[in-house]
């Protein structure tokens, strides 16, 4: 009886519910020089809430509004204590930036250039797992904002959306992140299908050797694939919204690993399989063997200490991405901004150095540039937007950096990103603090 009024119950909340998910085709204002716009090939999806968000935080508690609490702590959490998401975005606003006024700033030209590439903004879209969890097709929604916007866009190896969609979405804004397979030629093909894909850019990621303790998702219950408890349906029925495309698009699929699993497998079959083969331990050997095979630009993302980078140049490595994965793996590991001016001292002038981790302000943005950096990836920002919003929430986040970047430009007096460096910054002990590294 209990079960038949929760089923009845569920079904009329999903119901009264269905509005709240009905798209908006209408793309937006995107405003990027030098980007192309939407030519129709997939539909801008968004809701209308993100129209009056005016930052990352506000993206953010749309999101948390919108998805069950297991599926935003799993996008909001770290791991074990979860110092380490403070420490991070900590690490920026221990920095101050001093202006320098009397620059002509009337025109300011934020545009960069990455592997040969000139990118609209010095900034791209990271890549975040299991986007599809939060909306369906939020990976390619991600890669269209990306692509409208002229900036990169990095496909998670733990995505929904596949490598070839993404090659016919966007090849020119597209990278892809490897993920090294305990069967190695089972990564090997997939060089081979993101090389066929006509992608240009692929970053190997190498700071996930175990698992890590994210007690989050321990108490949520959380598991691949999701398991629907009690508990998780409860949560669901607060979120009608997201229930209805959950129920409508079924488990997400980790599109890329499908044709590696068992013949006819399912959603959650795929989910265990992949299981089975990630995470591993990788070396450098490994890293060898997958310079060799790509014929691209190879990107080594994970690297946190200047031997370790000196040893990725050595090989051929391209470019360094300085992340500790979103504090999401070692909750002590230091704040990838505190790391940079080491690493950037040891191989600056060698490598593209890139950073992610705790980028939430355009001035954040800012302050890596000041220390080395070349390009910042974020993650969780643009995740929050597409999760809240879709393409127009993704895209909404992309233009609240663009925004700051641009102000911050002015009010520091740099007119264009070249005129950055250390001068504009206060915190003058970053090359005693890692010495000891």
């Amino acid at each position: 009886m209990l079960i038949s009024w929760l089923i009845a119950a569920f079904l009329s909340i999903c119901a009264s519910g269905a509005a709240q998910i009905r798209p908006s085709h209408a793309p937006g204002p995107l405003g990027w020089p030098g980007g192309p716009r939407n030519n129709g090939d997939t539909k801008p999806t968004g809701e209308t809430q993100v129209d009056g968000l005016i930052n990352i935080d506000d993206l953010r508690k749309a999101a948390k509004r919108r998805l069950p609490k297991i599926a935003f702590d799993f996008i909001e959490g770290g791991v074990d204590d979860e110092n380490g998401l403070d420490h991070c975005e900590g690490a920026f606003r221990r920095r101050e930036l001093v202006p320098r006024y009397m620059v002509d700033v009337t025109k300011r030209d934020q545009s960069a250039v990455l592997f040969g590439r000139t990118y609209s903004s010095p900034f791209g879209i990271a890549p975040t797992g299991l986007a599809g969890l939060f909306r369906p097709g939020a990976d390619l929604m991600l890669a269209q904002a990306a692509r409208d916007a002229n900036v990169p866009f990095i496909m998670s190896g733990a995505s929904t959306g596949s490598i070839e969609d993404l090659g016919k979405l966007a090849p020119e804004h597209g990278w892809y992140q490897l993920y090294t397979a305990k069967d190695r030629g089972i990564s090997e093909d997939m060089i081979r299908r993101v090389k066929d894909a006509g992608l240009k850019t692929l970053a190997m990621t190498v700071d996930v050797p175990s698992g890590s303790n994210r007690e989050r998702n321990v108490r949520n219950g959380f598991s691949r694939p999701l398991r629907m408890t009690w508990a998780v349906k409860f949560e669901a029925l607060r979120h009608p919204g997201w229930m209805m495309e959950y129920m409508r698009t079924g488990t997400p699929m980790f599109s890329n690993w499908q044709p590696y699993a068992p013949k006819g497998a399912s959603a959650d079959d795929v989910a265990a399989f992949v299981a089975t083969q990630t995470p591993t331990s990788v070396t450098w050997k490994d890293v060898e063997n997958f310079r060799r095979l790509w014929p691209g630009k190879f990107v080594i993302k994970g690297i946190m200490h200047p031997d370790d980078a000196l040893r990725a140049q050595s090989i051929g490595v391209d470019g360094l991405m300085v992340s500790n994965h979103g504090a999401r793996q070692l909750d002590r590991a230091p704040a990838p901004i505190d790391v940079l001016p080491a690493i950037n001292e040891a191989v600056g002038d060698k490598m593209t150095l890139m950073l992610d981790g705790g980028v939430r302000r355009g001035a954040d943005v800012i302050t890596a540039l000041c220390l080395g950096a070349k390009f910042i990836f974020m993650g969780r920002p643009t995740l929050y937007g597409a999760a809240a919003g879709g393409t127009a929430g993704a895209t909404k986040a992309l233009g609240i950096f663009r925004r700051e970047v641009d102000l911050i430009m002015a009010q520091i007096g740099a007119p264009d990103l070249a005129a950055l460096g250390p001068h504009y910054l206060m915190w003058d002990e970053d090359r005693r603090r890692n010495a000891r590294l």
